[in-house]
């Protein structure tokens, strides 16, 4: 027998004050292989913990929040706890990786209550992929929800394993950029691992626990509370929450949460399941806000050319870019990108020419923009141009007019309340004017693409860029991209962009090109920016060429069919009849794989591998009934189309 609180539980019976009564029922996921207990400890701690069929998952493990005029961390007690009920959803989503999504979990609140009757409630959602739950205060008694620590925690079995990033210290790299959710991350670790950086880890992080796997995250971002991390020290397995750094914010700003008539946290989300329920899970926009009403259909995702990613500053030039938009018809792509400093190289008068240029060629043109005032030293523009709903109107409304189809706005300072209160704000106010966004050096998207349908991607990971500034990042980029494929790109966009086939000027290249294509079908993004430019793809096959000029702009379902985070990866994505199938290898050896493409039904096709050389390419015809056996060299992929 376990005392839990006030409450002693054996056999199934519960007992309080001398009474007997039925236990509550216990908080399962419609299969009923998730099953949720929240308690009061013999501490009088809030805890919970989860098991998957007969496995625990998540240990006994804290919950509770603690603000300036109220402690939910001690000294509490379950008041009372609601009925479970069946909550369904459906949705559509055009950046991601399905597009009809339906949505079913069991949810159950808890009323807190502490010495001071001062009240919490905690909603839980279990659904067959996994256990979401957040934190809301309304008492009024309460009059500033000014938040100080969340003493939320994942207690995992010792013998479990972590994949995760590291989060960089605020006001570090280039220009004091840092955090911008940019570095390599750890794998294969025993849990307890301090941070590499001591700052603590990125979202989504990724465990495993015997046959268990989970992703850790969270949604539902409004604006009025931080983004958080897992802490730097996580002894014993146990990873808590950790709070953004102090200079993480706008100007000015506040750091924390902080609210008046309610506070609410985002939900804090764990996919659990196996390998391909992880990778097919729709848990992180399943949690995020419904989606906006926007006054017009301007949404479409795409394919876009880049100049800057290879070509770098100097080619921010009027005939450069009219190149590239002439490249990008060639492709039959959608958009061009013109990168930093356009307005002092460019200007807003040839901007225009450009974009009515681009216009007779169906091709829509974006532009960068600093989000940065004063946060760090950066010196590119247009900047600090968006710090307020005034400037943003008039600048939003000028790119209007001019024709121009979105904004990347880059160089945020962080994960503080005021910085993501500066995202929503931005996204809220590129709504009304008709024009998409991409946010760079920036937080991770945490759902936003569904609550905010023109949110087409985010970078948040050491992208391709990084492997043309210095030799130490391209050499384990096929690794790099073989793990954020099962964390950083499971739920939200990533601009990772892409592709490249022919030279990086002093850099050594370590993937083969076929490794290189399969990017274009494992990678999401809503508008994929391919860097790759004119010379190197005349490199390559017509063929290939046209599997880029055809590839979808969106996906309608997901198949993962096999891989290991950090080692490799095949998936399959369909777009209405056609199915897509991608792999890379990412280890020292070659790999045989042999693939059941059955679910695809009765489609011929084609595959695209390595030929003999590094950069070459072969291709041959294929169908899906019969199983295909795949020989992977190291750093190598391959793409299948069955239709």
């Amino acid at each position: 027998m376990r005392i839990i609180g006030s409450y002693f539980v054996m056999l199934g019976i519960s007992v309080l004050a001398g009474c007997s009564k039925p236990a509550p029922d216990l908080l399962t996921s419609p299969d009923k292989q998730l099953h949720i207990k929240v308690f009061v400890t013999q501490q009088n701690t809030l805890a919970y913990s989860v098991d998957r069929a007969t496995e625990p998952v998540i240990l006994e493990s804290d919950l509770g929040l603690q603000l300036t005029a109220a402690d939910f961390t001690r000294g509490v007690a379950i008041e009372s706890q609601s009925a479970i009920t069946l909550i369904e959803d459906k949705y559509a989503m055009r950046v991601g990786k399905k597009s009809n999504i339906a949505y079913s979990a069991n949810e159950q609140t808890f009323v807190i209550s502490n010495a001071q009757q001062q009240k919490l409630h905690i909603t839980f959602r279990a659904s067959n992929d996994g256990v979401a739950f957040r934190y809301l205060v309304t008492d009024p008694a309460i009059a500033q929800k000014q938040f100080v620590k969340e003493a939320t925690s994942f207690q995992f079995p010792a013998a479990a394993k972590a994949w995760l990033q590291p989060m960089s210290v605020a006001q570090t790299g280039w220009s004091n950029t840092n955090p911008s959710y940019e570095e390599h991350y750890q794998m294969d670790m025993p849990v307890g691992t301090p941070s590499t950086l001591g700052a603590g880890w990125a979202f989504p992080g990724l465990f495993n626990t015997n046959n268990n796997w989970i992703l850790i995250s969270e949604a539902g971002m409004d604006g009025t509370w931080h983004a958080s991390r897992l802490a730097h020290e996580s002894a014993n397995g146990e990873y808590t929450l950790a709070p953004p750094q102090a200079p993480e914010v706008f100007t000015g700003g506040a750091l924390l949460a902080r609210g008046t008539e309610k506070l609410i946290s985002p939900w804090r989300i764990l996919a659990i399941g196996d390998l391909p329920g992880i990778m097919q899970s729709t848990l992180g926009t399943d949690l995020a806000i419904p989606a906006i009403k926007l006054k017009n259909d301007f949404v479409k995702p795409g394919h876009a050319s880049w100049s800057w990613a290879i070509l770098k500053d100097d080619f921010t030039t009027f005939d450069v870019q009219k190149k590239f938009i002439d490249y990008a018809a060639d492709m039959h792509w959608d958009y061009t990108l013109i990168d930093a400093d356009w307005d002092k190289k460019i200007g807003y008068e040839k901007l225009k020419k450009l974009v009515d240029y681009a216009a007779q060629k169906n091709i829509g043109v974006l532009v960068w923009f600093n989000s940065s005032g004063d946060w760090n030293t950066t010196p590119y523009s247009p900047k600090s141009e968006l710090l307020t709903r005034e400037q943003r109107a008039a600048v939003f409304a000028r790119l209007r007019d001019l024709g121009v189809k979105g904004l990347k706005i880059d160089f945020f300072a962080g994960d503080g309340q005021s910085m993501i209160a500066y995202y929503v704000d931005i996204l809220k106010d590129a709504a009304e004017y008709d024009l998409s966004v991409n946010f760079h050096g920036a937080t991770l998207p945490r759902g936003w693409q569904r609550t905010y349908p023109h949110l087409m991607t985010m970078e948040s990971i050491k992208g391709f860029e990084f492997t043309t500034f210095s030799q130490a990042d391209q050499d384990p980029v096929a690794q790099h991209v073989a793990m954020a494929l099962f964390a950083r790109n499971v739920f939200d966009p990533m601009d990772f962009t892409p592709l490249a086939f022919g030279d990086i000027p002093d850099i050594k290249r370590v993937t083969e090109n076929s490794f290189e294509l399969a990017e274009s079908v494992l990678m999401i993004s809503g508008i994929q920016h391919f860097a790759e430019i004119p010379e190197g793809m005349a490199t390559v096959p017509g063929y290939v060429k046209d599997f880029l000029r055809e590839l979808p702009r969106e996906w309608d379902d997901i198949k993962f069919i096999d891989g290991y985070p950090g080692k490799y990866a095949v998936l399959a994505r369909r777009a209405g009849d056609a199915w897509y199938v991608a792999g890379i290898n990412a280890e020292a050896e070659s790999k045989i794989l042999t693939l059941d493409l059955s679910f695809a039904g009765d489609k011929k096709g084609m595959l695209i591998g390595s030929g003999e050389t590094e950069r070459s390419f072969v291709q041959q015809e294929i169908n899906s009934k019969a199983p295909q056996t795949i020989t992977l060299r190291p750093n190598a992929g391959f793409v299948m189309v069955l239709k």
